[in-house]
């Protein structure tokens, strides 16, 4: 089985960063077809910079999802999450969706650390569409962006161990989410210096995503999830332009 991993930042470093952490996490018999976004953001830390790469996960999985059996949305924000199960006949996993509601089973309140200040309110707005607004205890922002952590992991551990601190101490977080692509990895390093559990959001995506290939729901028929009626387009790539005009791959458009 193949799971389709789309890094809608257009950092390659960050996409080999998750691909090298997540590799002894897969089962035998599947492997992971990492993507990076081929337009937008080097790390996506704004409004603008998200809504650009909704379109560019979009480019990309119709560039790439064809021969996959799940796609993971390896991006902490989830960028184009929606239309991205709305498109897709396989199970779709977000990283922030699946880190959240791992936290929620985990504690009765969680937070969330993540590097980038701008992300705070979007994050906010996003734990809010899950539902779980009521159990988001607050919002950790740091300075460095994820992809800047993920140059110097060694010289963040202490800010984002701090983070983490203050998460718990001002907000009584039961559990805190290092959310991120450049953060991966990094959580079982700031575990050991707290003593509240400490959820890496890469990982937490990949284990969602394997439980999804292991029990798939169907495809909706009917909703705001099934495939959407064929409509024409100009300006998108071409295999992005062929799937928006037959969603369902009928070949009747």
């Amino acid at each position: 089985m193949r799971i389709l991993l789309i890094n809608p930042n257009t950092t390659a470093e960050v996409t080999a960063l998750m691909a090298r952490v997540l590799a002894p996490m897969l089962p035998q018999g599947v492997t992971l077809k990492p993507v990076t976004g081929r337009f937008g953001a080097r790390y996506i830390a704004s409004r603008s910079a998200a809504a650009i790469a909704g379109h560019a996960t979009l480019d990309a999985f119709a560039e790439h999802g064809g021969d996959c059996d799940a796609v993971y949305l390896a991006c902490f924000g989830d960028p184009g999450l929606l239309a991205l199960k709305e498109l897709a006949a396989v199970p779709v996993i977000g990283m922030a969706e699946a880190s959240c509601i791992a936290a929620a089973r985990c504690a009765e309140r969680f937070a969330i650390v993540t590097g980038g200040e701008r992300w705070g309110p979007m994050l906010r707005e996003f734990v809010g569409t899950l539902g779980l607004g009521d159990r988001l205890a607050g919002i950790e922002t740091v300075a460095p962006t994820g992809a800047e952590i993920a140059r110097d992991p060694d010289g963040a551990i202490a800010l984002l161990t701090q983070a983490c601190r203050d998460a718990a101490a001002r907000n009584g977080a039961g559990a805190v989410i290092l959310g991120g692509a450049g953060l991966a990895g990094l959580a079982a390093r700031i575990a050991p210096h707290l003593d509240l559990p400490v959820i890496c959001s890469v990982e937490a995506g990949l284990a969602a995503v394997l439980a999804a290939l292991r029990d798939p729901a169907d495809k909706p028929r009917h909703g705001d999830l099934a495939f959407p009626a064929g409509i024409a387009s100009i300006g998108l790539g071409e295999r992005l332009a062929a799937r928006l005009a037959d969603p369902a791959g009928t070949g009747s458009a």
